[in-house]
């Protein structure tokens, strides 16, 4: 009876960790390779800077959004409330809008010392050039175009500005383009 007694108790035993073995929670695993992932891993993530545009009496008309992953950033506008016409779009290089004239925002973009526009004698576009933005007749208007420029040199220790110029750019009169007074700026922040 004795024997009859450790074998039951063993056998439960042995059944009690069977069962225990087959709880709800799963065993850790490791995740399978994907090399997917890893080329993912490998490509820099997007970075974005929205700036906000307003004119010389302070009214918002517009924002601007550059998107980067290191190599170069894409630039979207949408503008509103402003005179109908062609006008010139660019980056400047220093992120205040403080002045009346905008002039505070300092000049084009242009880390890598090369001619404005891309009908120049050396075409060779620098970082804040982009294109003409039409506004039509209801006072709106969009822009997608691209920059040579990285995301981190627009969001360098001086910052960066969006200007919207009266005119529009000749795309070769150096060194703006000959676009004439700023109307419109805004500052790039990181979003």
């Amino acid at each position: 009876m004795k024997k009859n007694l450790v074998a039951t108790t063993m056998l439960a035993g042995f059944g009690a960790l069977a069962l225990s073995a087959c709880s709800d929670d799963p065993a850790p695993t490791e995740p399978a390779a994907d090399n997917n992932m890893d080329m993912a891993a490998e490509q820099p993530a997007n970075e974005t800077a929205t700036a906000v545009l307003k004119d010389a009496q302070g009214n918002e008309v517009g924002t601007v959004t550059a998107t980067g992953n290191g190599e170069m950033l894409m630039i979207s506008v949408n503008a509103m409330d402003m005179p109908e016409g062609e006008h010139g779009a660019h980056i400047h290089t220093t992120g205040d809008c403080s002045a009346s004239d905008f002039t505070s925002a300092g000049g084009h973009w242009n880390p890598t010392d090369v001619n404005h526009g891309t009908q120049s004698e050396e075409p060779n576009p620098h970082a804040g050039d982009l294109p003409n933005l039409s506004i039509g007749a209801d006072g709106t208007g969009t822009l997608e175009g691209t920059s040579t420029g990285t995301f981190s040199g627009l969001m360098d220790a001086d910052g960066s500005a969006f200007v919207i110029h009266a005119d529009p750019d000749d795309y070769k009169s150096q060194p703006s383009g000959d676009a004439g007074a700023r109307i419109a700026c805004g500052v790039f922040t990181a979003s």
